[in-house]
């Protein structure tokens, strides 16, 4: 866990004040419509269920990209380019990677080259494909459900492959980035999790359907097989959502549910499949963005309903446009769907259309009374190509993106190459309650690696307001990840006779206890996380450490097994439970589970010396001393490995 550098008070309150200073877009407050799959007795039929209905906008809508965003991986599915030139190589971790067809089954293959031998690989299975292939296509892998995504991208607008974004800078992480639901949630239809689980899956769609923007599906499919009609073209049918008839705000809440990455805060008791189209989004979640001045005009990938907002043609045309019951609000206010019909790709919509959507406000010349024709010519009369020019995502290499924010094309832009962070902004709520924006700054801390002033604005937040909001499971998140252990410990008396639903609080507190050598509150603590969270392979392996720490070597073995059984491709796990064989003088499976874990992950550390000290105990110096090399080099400046070595009789150098 890593150290927050301290500021002063006045900093923190500094920071609290220009989180206040960025406020979202203005909501308009009203009545949520009586849509009746709102309910949470309507439930989902699938894609499939409206086909009968819809034909011909079911085949159109699986060519867009939102209909091909997720997929099994398969040759008709990738856009890729597979053959003998395709690796790529990571000069940080010094491990490369190769994409190859088995079959009709994909793989993906780690290596590491010494001179022409090949001294370690693994081969993993790609079983789902995510992306449409317009931008990407990233690659996931299924361990008895468990997703992860695999370290090798295609970028489909630069053909070639390489890491993904993320992996890059010495930051791959190889094939540890679990997919968690809402990762999942904006790039597919709605998967069904096993209870209590980060990323294992029941079940998994493929690609965004109908019910993502319509809303579940169940009532109106039984109204119309009993003969219920509506004529729409007068009224609204309740009985699913069109977002058309939506009011300018919910067709936006819709869209930037998934159209808005950023730090995404769950209200209390909420979880991400409870926001419905036709929902305020803020009623489930809040969504906040770091803002750093002199980076004003960089975007990210996700960030389409975000940049919308900021434009001026968006504020004035939904300045006073009040909302008329069954009216297409589309033709009042500009919105997303203004300039995109879901149901079509946009490789079919044509220029036409969206300068269409342009020419309804600005009429046919609105840029020639303030631009040369002719170079209004040369662009092809394409009204995005100049005011949402394309450029490269901050967060996504070897991709390039239109702006949404549609501003007045200048020749040269002023650049500030300083970045500095300047606070959070909540984009969808303006009246954010304290624990909210409490939480927004240690999920950014914890998350995203932010700022560490983050931590002290969210100390401001919590030493500073007395509203009734502010739980003390906040207050033992800030001092967790403040690594003041003994703090989170006297909160956690405060605990006692009271029921939490949370347990990544239970969790916390086990990891503070565990940290001061208080095993068996640990124990506890981590019992009780798993009682709500049986699926958490983080949470097992924890406690299996725990019972180590207590000497109780058959409990560990039995629960760090039980782990295994379920993912076994866990490194870490591998080496915790080679260290309880050797305190069970089982020697012989010690060592193979040591090296199980370096068949998958040849750079651990911790496996390299707790080989190390078993080949010390096998009298076989020579191993012990080529795996405490081995780490020296990974690790160069690690004392405790050159201490070893001199007390071995061996210098530091190989």
């Amino acid at each position: 866990m890593k150290k927050a550098i301290r500021f002063s008070f006045v900093a923190a309150l500094f920071c609290l004040a220009l989180l206040n200073l960025y406020c979202g877009q203005q909501q308009t407050v009203e009545a949520d419509p009586p849509y009746v799959n709102h309910s949470d007795t309507v439930t989902y039929v699938g894609k499939e269920a409206c086909k009968n209905c819809h034909p011909a906008i079911y085949e159109s809508f699986r060519e867009t990209g939102m209909g091909m965003s997720f997929a099994p991986a398969t040759k008709q599915k990738s856009v890729a380019s597979f053959g003998a030139h395709q690796v790529v190589h990571d000069k940080v971790r010094n491990l490369s990677y190769y994409p190859f067809w088995r079959g009709d089954s994909m793989y993906i293959t780690e290596f590491r080259l010494q001179g022409k031998d090949t001294i370690h690989q693994r081969t993993e299975r790609v079983d789902y494909i995510i992306g449409s292939g317009q931008h990407t296509n990233s690659h996931l892998t299924s361990i008895n459900g468990f997703l992860y995504q695999l370290p090798l991208t295609w970028y489909a607008q630069k053909g070639k492959w390489d890491l993904p974004p993320g992996f890059e800078n010495g930051r791959n992480v190889r094939f540890s980035r679990g997919i968690e639901y809402e990762c999942m949630s904006c790039h597919n239809a709605l998967p069904t999790m096993a209870p209590g689980s980060v990323n294992k899956y029941l079940s998994v769609p493929s690609g965004i359907d109908c019910e993502r923007c319509h809303g579940p599906g169940s009532a109106h499919v039984n109204e119309k097989l009993k003969g219920v009609f509506i004529d729409t073209s007068k009224y609204i049918d309740y009985s699913i959502v069109n977002p058309r008839k939506l009011s300018w705000e919910r067709q936006i809440d819709l869209c930037q549910r998934c159209h808005l990455q950023g730090n995404a805060v769950l209200k209390p008791g909420k979880q991400f499949s409870d926001f419905k189209p036709g929902m305020r989004l803020n009623k489930v979640v809040d969504v906040f963005l770091p803002k750093y001045t002199g980076q004003e005009n960089e975007f990210i990938m996700a960030s389409h309903a975000q940049r919308l907002q900021e434009s001026q043609c968006f504020i004035q045309s939904n300045k006073s446009v009040k909302p008329v019951e069954g009216k297409n609000f589309a033709t009042l206010n500009l919105t997303c769907i203004t300039c995109h019909n879901p149901h079509v790709s946009v490789k079919k919509s044509g220029v036409e259309q969206f300068n269409n959507a342009c020419i309804n406000c600005h009429g046919n010349n609105g840029c020639s009374k303030l631009e040369d024709p002719i170079k209004i010519t040369l662009k092809n009369d394409n009204c995005v190509s100049c005011h949402m020019p394309g450029s490269g995502a901050t967060d996504i290499p070897h991709v390039s993106v239109h702006d949404h924010k549609i501003r007045i094309p200048v020749t040269t832009e002023a650049k500030n190459n300083i970045r500095t962070f300047a606070g959070l902004t909540c984009v969808n709520n303006t009246q954010v309650e304290p624990a909210q924006r409490a939480n927004a700054f240690l999920n950014y801390f914890e998350k995203f690696e932010g700022e560490p002033v983050s931590l002290d604005s969210a100390n401001a937040i919590l030493k500073n307001s007395s509203a009734s909001d502010l739980t003390l499971n906040l207050y033992i998140h800030y001092a967790y990840l403040r690594n003041d252990w003994q703090e989170v410990r006297s909160y956690a008396s405060e605990l006692k006779n009271k029921e939490q639903k949370d347990p990544w609080l239970y969790y916390r507190i086990g990891q503070a206890c565990q940290n001061v050598a208080d095993y068996e509150s640990a124990r506890t603590y981590y019992l009780q996380a798993l009682a709500l969270a049986p699926e958490n392979l983080q949470f097992l392996n924890k406690l299996g450490i725990v019972y180590s720490q207590l000497g109780l070597w058959k409990e560990a073995k039995d629960i760090l097994t039980a782990s295994l059984n379920k993912q076994p491709k866990q490194e870490d796990t591998w080496v915790n439970l080679g260290f309880v064989y050797v305190n069970l003088n089982n020697k012989v499976v010690a060592m193979q589970h040591y090296n199980q874990a370096l068949r998958l992950n040849p750079d651990h550390t911790q496996a390299l010396l707790n080989r190390a000290a078993l080949h010390n105990l096998n009298k076989n110096i020579p191993a012990a001393r080529a795996d405490l090399n081995e780490i020296l080099r990974i690790e160069p400046n690690n004392v405790e490995v050159r201490a070893l070595l001199a007390r071995l009789g061996f210098s530091t150098k190989p």
